[in-house]
């Protein structure tokens, strides 16, 4: 990566996906808005697409008040389930949530170029969403497999960006900034930041409390266990997140060597679970305190 100058703020902003830890993104916003950063453009994937979309609509504080405002059973609310084999959750009551604060904005009217990356998983191609509905193009983006149903897409059936994609730096090629600033979810594990272990081993069992809030949803999505008289095991679904997470930092790994970012800014990826949403303080914090040791160190050595 080229040393950046201090007088270069024109920035070009990659927002990687990762689940709960892109609550990091907001505070990563927050530090470079604070030090008259100018973001010229956003190229997000999964998580990244959706805190990318809401601050090119100017909404991202309202958001993070909203989700720091819900608890636990809130977000299990919005969980509308989806009574098929495509996915977990449908989605339709965050995605009313994310109108009620948005409207319905079309990416070619916001402020600054965007682009949300998704996943054709028919063509195994990604997917550049850079007009239209963003409300759609979000969604597409962080439909996570196995918990969000895809999304269908001018014919296109659309999953999860970071499947091919969690460190779309692509994208912004060409746009008029200075510098590329990316941000990586899927940095190696560091003890020192992990957050609230207590807390993380209470939110894996998150599914549990899935099967709590609505009834017989074990039964449903275990027929093929019980068919053998076998006991469910949730287990299923974190190995699956595990898993996703190793593919998405291989993947970003090869990604950042063969596009590096003047600059970027890595959160490890045992900061918190993928679905670990009620630590958004904790996760702000880390965001922006990670951009301090980032940005901060390399302006002062310049």
């Amino acid at each position: 990566m080229k040393k950046p100058s201090i007088e270069a703020k024109k920035i070009s902003l990659v927002l990687g996906s990762g689940g709960a830890r892109g609550l990091a993104h907001i505070g990563i916003i927050r530090w470079l808005k604070e030090h008259h950063y100018q973001i010229q453009s956003i190229s997000g994937s999964s998580i990244g697409a959706l805190i990318g979309g809401l601050y090119a609509t100017g909404k991202l504080d309202d958001f993070e008040r909203w989700l720091s405002q819900l608890s636990k059973s809130d977000l299990l609310a919005l969980f509308d389930i989806a009574w098929d084999r495509k996915g977990l959750i449908k989605g339709d009551k965050l995605q009313a949530v994310l109108k009620d604060l948005i409207g319905t904005p079309k990416i070619e009217e916001l402020p600054i170029p965007f682009t949300a990356v998704a996943t054709d998983i028919n063509n195994e191609k990604e997917v550049w969403l850079q007009s239209g509905d963003l409300l759609e193009a979000m969604r597409a983006s962080y439909s996570l497999p196995m918990i969000f149903t895809p999304v269908q897409y001018k014919g296109l059936t659309l999953i999860d960006g970071g499947v091919l994609n969690p460190v779309p730096i692509a994208p912004s090629f060409g746009q008029d900034s200075d510098i590329t600033i990316a941000v990586n979810l899927g940095a190696k594990p560091k003890p020192s930041v992990s957050i609230a272990p207590s807390q993380n081993k209470e939110s894996n069992h998150w599914l549990t409390d899935v099967n709590e809030w609505i009834p017989n949803l074990k039964t449903f999505f275990s027929s093929e266990k019980q068919a053998l008289n076998q006991p469910f095991d949730w287990d299923v679904y974190d190995i699956s997140n595990k898993a996703f997470d190793s593919m998405q930092s291989s993947i970003a790994r090869q990604q950042l060597a063969v596009y590096p970012p003047d600059i970027l800014i890595e959160i490890p990826r045992n900061a918190c679970g993928m679905l670990e949403f009620t630590l958004i303080e904790k996760m702000v914090k880390l965001g922006y305190d990670t951009a301090q040791q980032t940005l901060g160190s390399q302006q002062h050595s310049d």
